[in-house]
């Protein structure tokens, strides 16, 4: 009977991490839409690693969940809490603020006629303009990169005049905007627009299908097709 209970008290607060990390991630991107996404923009990605570092709120959800299950560890805690509440807390307390900081500032976005590149240090954004782009990578992901994307993800990187690169192909981290020149959902619908403008400009673009697979046998065909587009829109 206590096992089940258990599982059972396991299993809603497993569904209940699940609901409030959505929510922080809705949380975070709310702040940046309005914080740091203007009127006019097309398109804006939480850049990595920060988008990456979201999921250490999921690492704190899981860890208060167990300190609910497991009544050793929430006695191991309580010690801990007392021994050091005047030193590690605070330096915690300090470090989540910068994380949280470092979070919320690592945006690009782009609008449309510039691209605005916020960060820690910078978080008022440096703009360039389109005519700024000295180049375009775009592809599938054939493996997990590091502290990135998985297998099978669109990257479509875009490289600055002053060596600055973003993806503004991460599905999991990229946001269409809402306005009358726009009421596209999907941010890969906005990017194919603006590959095709980009590629008309002239800006040199290296694109490869390789490991396209991966992503048909994971996306709706309606969203694998259309980065099939933004892969084959080439000079």
């Amino acid at each position: 009977m206590r096992t089940l209970k258990s599982m059972l008290l396991g299993l809603l607060g497993l569904i209940a991490v699940i609901i409030l990390s959505v929510a922080i991630f809705a949380f975070i991107s709310f702040i940046q839409e309005k914080l740091l996404v203007p009127n006019n923009s097309l398109i804006w990605v939480i850049k990595s690693p920060a988008s990456r570092f979201v999921f250490i709120y999921e690492f704190y959800l899981m860890f208060g969940l167990s300190l609910l299950v497991y009544k050793d560890l929430r006695k191991w805690f309580s010690r801990f809490y007392k021994k050091h509440r005047r030193t590690v807390f605070p330096i915690f307390g300090i470090l989540n603020i910068m994380l949280f900081y470092a979070i919320v500032t690592d945006v690009a976005v782009v609008t449309n006629n510039k691209i605005i590149n916020h960060s820690f240090l910078i978080p008022q954004g440096k703009e360039y303009s389109y005519n700024n782009i000295t180049k375009i990578t775009a592809g599938i992901y054939g493996k997990k990169q590091f502290l990135g994307s998985s297998k099978g993800d669109f990257y479509y990187i875009i490289e600055l005049n002053d060596g600055t690169k973003i993806d503004l192909g991460d599905g999991g981290s990229s946001y269409a905007s809402f306005n009358e020149d726009n009421n596209e959902a999907d941010p890969r619908f906005i990017l194919a627009k603006l590959d095709r403008q980009w590629v008309d400009m002239g800006i040199p673009k290296k694109a490869s299908i390789a490991n396209f697979k991966y992503t048909s046998n994971s996306l709706a065909k309606i969203y694998s097709d259309k980065i099939r587009s933004i892969l084959e829109n080439t000079k």
